[in-house]
């Protein structure tokens, strides 16, 4: 147990409940004398101004708890009309260990953890995970640094082996790699660059994988720098019903060697907004194009992939687009749109408790993915993105797990099917953390 002091004549609460502060002992109902007035106003300041401190340590992920105390300045260098704020931090254990699940897109594992939190003392943490799941198995070691007194702005290193399973291209890929990340805000946007070198091996998951995948296996270096920007305004990741999110992407491979060489950029936009009876109308659009560098084509591994209860619902998982007896090959430009009207469940049961985590929603989606001719202009390629577009329409429940990911049970009639595509038409079901 540590404690921090700290004298101040500036201001003060809101949440008197965690600053050991109750508001209404700071309501006059007489009207207060002008000086008595101001002593009030810089109490109130100094209430808010610890409880965004406190609110700062606690995101460090270093302490188990913090206590804020205010009282008036005693001593013989008490101020006059000062105040002594105290910080009672509680740390947590210098090894810690952990065991959960996480849901991904269409995906299960459970993980196990290590973590050794405030490694050098100035918040730096040191993690080891481990994660077995239905579709991949991965182990990795980070250390995370931030920046003394500005936590938004890190660094994290990583070391990591992913295996992975891709049934709809009959493939596996083994990664072995290592990358940095630095994160920063410019003011409304998070941004973040990372490089990432890693070695892949692909092979094939059958023996009746297409000759179009056998061509892909072997081994390949991959060396990328990349970019993301994002500025997020909603109140909520899963169930927004306000707000916007914008998040541009891009990758250039090839520049710090490797055998890929790509520029890659996506996309991706959310709009909310709440209607009538807490109902909310929700429109979505991702997009991206993938242009090869010096000839060389790109890879299986880097594509784009579309379709399932994640993107363009009623279609199979990532089962449209470019096929090769049977195994989609992903492609080099895509785009897809959605609408969704979220309600509650009919009759509102459980309403203000566990009510609250469902919703149903109706939606209409639309999408198509190819490989362009990167000789034509883009008015051949707005028409080729606009041909053969695959939607569907239908309706279902929605149930939030935590704020983190969600699951849908939807009835899907799929429209613009192509041939070639898998569709799901009827009950189809659906977990994960990003959904259009």
């Amino acid at each position: 147990m540590g404690a921090v002091h700290a004298k101040s004549m500036d201001p003060l609460p809101m949440h008197g409940k965690d600053l050991g502060v109750n508001p209404d002992d700071l309501m006059e109902h007489p009207e207060p004398e002008p000086d008595a007035k101001q002593e009030i106003l810089e109490n109130k300041d100094v209430m808010k101004k610890a409880h965004i401190a406190r609110q700062r340590l606690l995101r460090l992920g270093i302490f188990k708890e913090v206590e804020v105390l205010i009282d008036t300045s005693e001593g013989a260098d008490a101020l006059p009309n000062g105040l002594d704020v105290t910080f009672e931090v509680n740390e947590i254990k210098r090894l810690t260990g952990s065991y959960n699940t996480m849901v991904g897109n269409n995906e299960g594992s459970m993980v196990l953890g290590l973590k050794l939190p405030n490694m050098i003392g100035r918040a730096e943490k040191l993690t080891f995970q481990f994660s077995y799941g239905t579709k991949e198995t991965s182990y990795g070691l980070s250390f995370f640094k931030p920046q003394p007194g500005y936590f938004e702005r890190n660094l994290t290193l990583n070391m990591y082996k992913v295996t992975g399973q891709f049934p709809w291209s009959s493939l596996k890929e083994t990664d072995r790699g290592v990358s940095a990340e630095f994160n920063f805000p410019v003011g409304p946007t998070s941004h973040m660059l990372k490089w990432e070198g890693v070695w892949r091996e692909l092979g094939c998951l059958a023996r009746s994988a297409s000759f179009a995948v056998r061509e892909e296996s072997g081994h390949s270096l991959k060396s990328a720098l990349s970019h993301t920007m994002s500025i997020d305004s909603r109140n909520s990741a899963i169930f927004p019903s306000s707000g916007a999110l914008l998040r541009i992407n891009q990758e250039l491979a090839g520049f710090t060697g490797g055998d890929a060489s790509f520029f890659k950029e996506d996309f991706e936009l959310q709009l909310n907004r709440r209607l009538f009876w807490d109902s909310v109308l929700s429109a979505s659009l991702w997009g991206g194009m993938l242009f090869p560098i010096e000839g060389k084509p790109s890879c299986i591994a880097d594509r784009f992939y579309l379709g399932g209860p994640t993107s363009v619902r009623g279609f199979g998982m990532y089962s449209i687009g470019p096929q090769s007896e049977g195994d989609y090959l992903g492609g080099e430009a895509y785009w897809a749109g959605g609408l969704h009207l979220y309600t509650p469940l009919p009759f509102r049961p459980g309403r203000g408790g566990f009510g609250d985590l469902f919703r149903t929603h109706f939606f209409l989606n639309a999408g198509n993915l190819c490989n362009l001719n990167y000789g034509e202009g883009p008015r051949a390629h707005l028409q080729k993105l606009a041909e053969c577009i695959r939607w569907s329409y239908g309706a279902g429940i929605v149930l939030r797990l935590g704020n983190i990911a969600r699951l849908e049970l939807n009835y899907c009639i799929p429209m613009g099917v192509q041939s070639g595509d898998r569709i799901c038409d009827g009950v189809q079901f659906g977990a994960g953390i990003r959904f259009l």
